[in-house]
């Protein structure tokens, strides 16, 4: 498996990065931990003419405390966070998540900005970023945005970044009393079923992932909740289920009531 010729570029800054996506268009990719990008460019299903490196960016990289949140650069490793002692005093939720993904050698290379951005259906931290309502940090040629959780993940590999964007970093509210459950492919452990919740101010949030095409929050098991796990039965209320090799339309369905119901056990 080899991927097609390609340039690349590594840049020296955010500003840098986002000229030379202004300058390339659609032919340029954002290369950072590249679990999710070489894959593809080594199948020929992806085939950028640029690559643009921003592993070295400063400042990409850091978790930081502000105020009644937590901020992690968009280039944090999946390992960073599942060691933070930041990270798991204030968002437990979030180390649970990224200590389940994949295995060594992505937790040690993958990046939560990555992960985000590619919008794989099956992966894990979009049910987290919408359980804790976080909010993505963007930078392009127009200047910086916050888009919230919610509102960021529009369809199967789709967001609401535009083709010159970069995610630069995520707040998370301090939420630590929360869960990650998931039932996951054997080979890849990428989710099949993916279950976040957590308790705060505004009672109980949870968020799905790998059930449809696009992350969603379970607002009828939240709108259902008595304290106890039968609000699990609502899980699926509304959503067009996905159906594939891994698992059926109604065996996935049967899944996420599973699973959301261990989620509010944990809790």
């Amino acid at each position: 498996m080899i991927p097609a010729k390609f340039d690349y570029i590594k840049a020296t800054s955010v500003d840098h990065a986002i000229s030379l996506l202004s300058e390339h268009g659609y032919d340029a990719k954002i290369l950072s931990g590249g679990h999710s990008l070489l894959p593809a460019m080594k199948l020929r299903l992806n085939r950028p003419g640029v690559l643009v490196d921003i592993g070295g960016i400063a400042g990409l990289n850091d978790i930081s405390e502000e105020g009644d949140a937590i901020v992690i650069g968009g280039n944090c490793t999946h390992n960073q966070i599942a060691t933070s002692g930041l990270i798991n005093t204030h968002v437990n939720v979030l180390a649970r998540t990224a200590e389940v993904i994949g295995d060594v050698q992505v937790r040690n290379r993958g990046t939560i900005g990555g992960s985000l951005a590619h919008a794989d259906p099956a992966s894990d931290y979009p049910a987290t970023v919408l359980a804790t309502d976080a909010t993505i940090t963007v930078k392009g040629s127009g200047g910086d945005r916050n888009i919230a959780a919610t509102d960021f993940f529009q369809g199967i590999f789709t967001t609401a970044l535009t083709d010159d964007e970069i995610i630069t970093s995520v707040k998370f509210p301090k939420t630590a009393n929360g869960v990650y459950v998931k039932f996951f492919q054997s080979a890849s452990r990428f989710a099949v079923v993916g279950c976040a919740a957590v308790k705060n101010g505004n009672g109980l949030q949870v968020g799905i992932t790998g059930v449809a095409d696009t992350p969603y929050r379970a607002s009828a098991v939240e709108a259902a909740y008595d304290g106890t796990s039968s609000a699990a039965a609502h899980a699926v209320d509304g959503i067009d289920v996905m159906g594939d090799h891994f698992a059926s339309e109604e065996y996935r369905a049967h899944l996420a009531k599973v699973f959301v119901g261990r989620a509010l056990d944990q809790l």
